[in-house]
Order: structure tokens, then sequence, then C-alpha cells
């Protein structure tokens, strides 16, 4: 593999996105509404509701904090506790979700959006091999979704602790494991997906295609994602230990797989 190449080649995927605003625009624009629009709508409701019912009804079905974090918020309003609460469980899903999508997205449209432009002959004859093509795509796909996922905590934080954290007493966001989960855990579960994403888009004819293939991918990525915050955010953080190490030998061995059976015809749409 010739790493000047694989850049090059990334560097030209990259640059082509930023030029398609018609493509990446509403993708940031769904990141925008998913990390700062929505939380701080939701927070800043619940945190006014004043029914002890409902509230003790919304924890009950969100899930309850570990009895330390519950000890901390004790003297806190039962609304404000509820409103921490669903920061807390609404943001795993959320932090894999929006990167997953947006990697996905431009992942699906590697090799099939070649061929569609009529760019992939230009691809097929370059100096580059099929293993730098296929890294390089990869990393195109990967950068703007690792930027996507730090970007959302770091602005997801800023929403929870404004409109929540600063009525708690001094209990911070992000608590527990999230740095276990947001360093080990989520980056390889994405290139997983993102992996056998670019490989399938080596293959189909049709961004359709590409794109139904995507999603049926990143469904079980994101569920994955939920049950391992589930168990360890504010546990043990074994089992996002495990399951991260798990994870980054699957998203090396897709790498490899995807990497090596490339044929250069595939590139032209022959083949499968």
């Amino acid at each position: 593999m010739n790493r000047s190449r694989v850049v090059a080649v990334a560097r030209a995927d990259l640059r082509q996105l930023r030029a398609s605003k018609d493509f990446w625009v509403p993708l940031a624009i769904i990141a925008l509404f998913m990390f700062v629009v929505v939380p701080a709508v939701m927070l800043y409701v619940i945190s006014t509701v004043q029914d002890p019912k409902l509230l003790a009804k919304l924890v009950d079905v969100v899930g309850r904090l570990p009895g330390e974090l519950r000890d901390q918020l004790r003297g806190t309003p039962p609304e404000v506790q509820a409103s921490y609460t669903l920061a807390v469980y609404f943001f795993a899903p959320l932090v894999t979700l929006v990167p997953l999508t947006i990697s996905s997205s431009i992942s699906a449209n590697t090799f099939v959006g070649e061929r569609e432009r009529g760019s992939g002959e230009f691809l097929a004859h370059s100096p580059a091999s099929t293993t730098d093509i296929y890294v390089g795509k990869l990393i195109a796909a990967l950068v703007p979704g690792y930027i996507t996922a730090i970007g959302g905590l770091i602005v997801y934080s800023l929403v929870v602790n404004l409109v929540v954290s600063t009525r708690t007493d001094g209990v911070i966001f992000p608590a527990g494991n999230w740095w276990v989960f947001v360093l080990w855990v989520m980056p390889p579960l994405i290139a997983v997906a993102v992996a056998f994403i670019v490989s399938i888009s080596s293959r189909v004819t049709s961004g359709a295609a590409a794109q139904q293939a995507s999603s049926l991918i990143a469904l079980p990525i994101v569920i994955l994602a939920y049950a391992v915050s589930e168990a360890s955010l504010f546990g043990s953080a074994l089992p996002a230990w495990i399951v991260g190490a798990v994870a980054w030998i699957g998203a090396a061995l897709a790498i490899w797989r995807g990497a090596t059976s490339l044929p250069r015809e595939r590139l032209l749409g022959i083949g499968s």
C-alpha cells in the first residue's frame, strides 16, 4: 500500500464532497438538528414539567441512573433529575447514529458514484492500486463521521450543561464511562459498517441499492452501541472494553478483506 496514493485518493474525495453542497449541507443540517435543536427543546420542555407522576413514568421508561449519581442529584427538583436522566440515555444512540448516517451516506456513493459520474474508468487506469483506492475512499468516508462525532459530543455536552446541569449543583455532563464508549467502542463500530458499505458500493450498480444496503448494516450497529452503553456507561467498563476490542479486530478484518478483494474491473462496473 502506497501512503501518498491513499492520501491522494482520500483528499480528492473529500475535496469533491466539499464542493457537493447539495450532498453535505442536508447532512450538516441533520447533525445540527439532532445534536442541538432536538436535545435543547426536549430537555427544556421536560425541565418545566411539574407533574411528579409523569416524571416518574418518564424515568421508568428511559432508565434509572446508578445510585451514586442519583445521590448527587438528590437535592435537585424532580424535573431536573428527569431531564438529566433523559440526556444521559439519549446520548449513546445519538452519538452513534448521526456520524454513522453521515459516513454511510458518503461510503454508499464511493464506487457506484464514480461509475454513475463516468469517472470510474479514470480511476481504474490510475497508477494507484485497488488497495490504495479502497483505503483512500474508506478514509474519506470515515473522516466526516468522526469529525461529526467529536463536534456532536462537544455541542451536546454544552447544550445539556447549559439547559440542565446549571441546576444540578455541580453534576456535569458527561459522567460515567463515557470516554471508554466514545473513544474505544464507537470508532471501530462505525469503521466496520463503513468498510462493508464501501465494499457493497463497489459491487452494486445503483446508488439506491447501495443506500438500502447501508441502512441494513447501520441498524444493528446502532442497536449494539445502545446495548453496550446501557451495560457499561455507569457500571463496569469491562463490557465496553471487550466489545471495543472485538470491534477493532472486526474492523481490521473487514478493511483487510475489502482492500484485498477489490478487482480493478469492478471500478468499471464489470464483475461482481
